[in-house]
């Protein structure tokens, strides 16, 4: 007994410690919850940057940057006929007030093209002052949010400054803050306790086993009365005559509305650039090394410019490999940048076609839950691999995939 009283003791002490413990924000945003395949080889976020990082209530700030959709698109994940841009934010501290896609304002959802580059913008409005973790993403129908990079943003100043003022068709200027609060809250109000009233006109009496012997005994005429009958034809005419009435009254008073938008809008991937295809480059095979941590590659580059060229930079999910010895390169330094490692470092000659062993080796395939691909169904590794000329720092960018072999 006093063994049992003792563990009773023990467990009461754990939770009370538990929950008297300190606390920490969650700062992630589901940036690796979706299998690595998906996030290398779906959506390929590259040159990211956002206008500013700390700016004030009412100020605003735009994140642009590019994407590639990947030509070698999961199988197992549908094909994106129907996504959808935004961004992520721990709760309403920022609002969109513009989204542009290829130069282009952009509202509904999109089909993108795989094979096809995308430039993106989008204009947030700071509305509650804090320090948060912000990123872009894409929604893609039925596979989930792929994250682009983050960033910190500091928004100083007082929410009550907050201020969304709006011209409506009308010309009349309303505070999307407040505007149809009242009525919102209302309409809620009258519902509910409308509702509350039709279930305690039933509740208020037996229900259960005083009812199920009357049913028992054939007394089922007896179960609902005529008032009961009276006031359910009641409901019956008044609930659809009031939403009628309603509907007719918001009509007259806003004649000029707009519903909400369901078209899938089309843009078109950018045109191909100048130097497209000059240089090419494709992953013959890639190999993980899960006791090193390394990703190493097999590369052909095929170099059809004029001038030699050179590996830069590995970047797949948001994670990013920089030669060290290729200034061109020029990498931000940042949480998500590790070093990229070539067995022939010799730019590229023009004409020339190299196999090129690419190693990017870093704790990066671990802490940002990259080297479960090798448990993955489709076991393939995607990304960007950009190329620039040795001479004037020209880029090319190849997006490259294969098939992993894991070494143990």
């Amino acid at each position: 007994m006093k063994i049992k009283i003792t563990n009773w003791v023990c467990t009461l002490a754990l939770i009370i410690m538990g929950l008297g413990g300190p606390v920490q924000t969650a700062l992630a945003h589901g940036e690796k919850a979706l299998e690595p395949f998906i996030r290398m080889r779906t959506i390929q976020w590259y040159d990211v940057a956002w206008s500013k990082q700390q700016f004030n209530v009412n100020e605003e700030v735009a994140v642009s940057g590019r994407f590639h959709v990947a030509e070698d698109w999961p199988v197992s994940v549908p094909k994106p006929e129907a996504t959808f841009l935004n961004v992520s934010t721990p709760g309403p501290v920022l609002i969109r007030t513009e989204r542009w896609l290829n130069g282009k304002p952009w509202v509904n959802s999109t089909a993108l093209e795989p094979g096809g580059d995308y430039e993106f913008k989008i204009v947030l409005k700071g509305r509650l002052p804090g320090r948060y973790h912000i990123h872009p993403f894409f929604n893609l129908k039925d596979a989930g949010q792929v994250m682009g990079p983050g960033a910190w943003l500091d928004i100083a100043g007082n929410a009550d400054d907050f201020s969304n003022d709006v011209r409506t068709l009308n010309g009349e200027i309303v505070d999307m803050e407040s505007v149809g609060l009242l009525n919102g809250i209302g309409w809620h109000l009258f519902w509910g306790v409308l509702a509350t009233a039709w279930l305690l006109w039933w509740v208020r009496r037996p229900l259960f086993i005083s009812r199920y012997r009357m049913l028992q005994a054939g007394m089922e005429e007896e179960l609902i009365t005529a008032q009961d009958r009276l006031i359910a034809k009641v409901m019956l005419v008044a609930v659809p005559v009031a939403v009628l009435a309603i509907n007719a009254v918001t009509i007259n008073r806003y004649p000029n509305a707009i519903p909400l938008q369901a078209a899938l809008d089309r843009i078109l991937p950018l045109s191909a650039q100048v130097n497209a295809g000059q240089v090419d480059a494709e992953a013959v095979k890639a190999e993980y090394v899960v006791a090193k941590r390394a990703m190493i590659f097999t590369v052909r580059i095929n170099n059809r410019s004029d001038k030699p060229v050179q590996v830069g930079e590995f970047n797949t999910a948001n994670a990013s490999f920089i030669n060290p010895e290729l200034p061109a390169a020029n990498p931000q330094a940042s949480a998500t940048t590790a070093v990229l490692k070539l067995d022939d470092n010799t730019p590229v000659r023009p004409g020339e076609e190299r196999i090129v062993t690419v190693t990017a080796q870093d704790a990066l395939w671990e802490t940002e839950k990259l080297d479960g691909l090798i448990n993955d169904a489709d076991s393939r590794v995607g990304g960007l691999l950009f190329l620039y000329e040795s001479e004037g720092g020209e880029r090319y960018i190849s997006s490259v995939s294969a098939a992993v072999i894991p070494k143990f």
